[in-house]
């Protein structure tokens, strides 16, 4: 995995109020913020982490990165995405939520030609319980243990953690893909990496309706997975039909004339039957429909 407690990381947007907020208390826990990038603030400090002006000062200062966090106004992640990959930086993630959707497929076409790996845009970050923390997930619900978690949702990820540590039952790893209509990695890649990872014993997938990422990780786990894999999809039982797309995703959706209609919450919840995954109704569900699941593997 290459995610590891020992990368250096670097923090684009210094100057947003989460940024400045996160960095101190993810640098005092431990993960190694070596620099931060924040245009005209060059030469100044955020606790004890140096400012650069730019990601090319930041590298010949204090040396190769291994990962970017980047927390820049959505207008501006793209040229900090594209500063960041010319810099020989390989994994970025993305915070900012809301990134225009053309500047996130230049930019994923970039990292596929330079093989960058991206998560995000709208994510949470990504958590090795005990071990690693990048992003704005809060550590204190975690706790180590053989678990992942794989999100397409905003702040529930926490929520379902807490729900398995008062449970007894510990994480390998937590990753948030991201909630804009556009996103780096994807399930199928994680569910993948997960699948090969010695460390976790089970998944945990947490999805939106309507959606079909949703529908290709139902028919990824039902082909490739062997590990097994408990679902919950956020609002699926909401008593009123509605999209849960944000805005800009709804009228891209109804000016494209390429675009699928969305699929219905029926749909979702036939292909995740299909692939025999266990679809939580609630939250306080999943520690039960996992240990069922872990019992019935061994």
């Amino acid at each position: 995995m290459k995610w590891q407690p020992d990368s250096k990381v670097l923090i684009q947007g210094l100057a947003e109020p989460a940024a400045a907020y996160y960095a101190t208390r993810l640098y005092a826990s431990g993960t190694q913020i070596v620099a931060g990038v924040e245009v005209g603030q060059g030469g100044s400090q955020v606790g004890e982490i140096p400012v650069f002006d730019l990601v090319e000062q930041a590298v010949a200062a204090r040396g190769e990165m291994d990962v970017s966090l980047i927390f820049l106004p959505p207008y501006r992640v793209l040229d900090g995405g594209l500063e960041a990959i010319a810099a020989g930086i390989r994994q970025i993630i993305i915070i900012s939520a809301g990134v225009p959707p053309l500047d996130m497929v230049y930019l994923l076409r970039e990292a596929q030609t330079t093989n960058t790996f991206v998560l995000g845009s709208g994510s949470q970050g990504l958590l090795l319980p005990g071990k690693l923390w990048l992003g704005t997930s809060e550590p204190e619900f975690y706790t180590p243990g053989s678990v992942g978690i794989v999100s397409r949702t905003d702040q529930l990820m926490g929520e379902i953690a807490r729900e398995l540590t008062q449970a007894g039952i510990g994480q390998s790893i937590a990753v948030s893909l991201g909630t804009d209509s556009i996103i780096g990695s994807t399930f199928e890649q994680w569910l993948q990496i997960l699948e090969e990872d010695e460390a976790t014993e089970a998944i945990i997938l947490l999805g939106q309706p309507n959606g079909w990422c949703e529908i290709a990780a139902a028919e990824y786990i039902a082909s490739a997975l062997e590990k097994p894999v408990v679902a919950y999809i956020a609002g699926l039982h909401a008593p009123v039909e509605r999209s849960f797309a944000d805005a800009t995703t709804i009228i891209a959706a109804q000016l494209s004339h390429s675009v699928p209609t969305m699929s219905t919450d029926k749909q979702v919840i036939a292909a995740f039957k299909q692939a025999s995954v266990k679809l939580a109704k609630r939250p306080s569900e999943i520690p039960q429909l996992l240990k069922t699941a872990i019992r019935r593997e061994v």
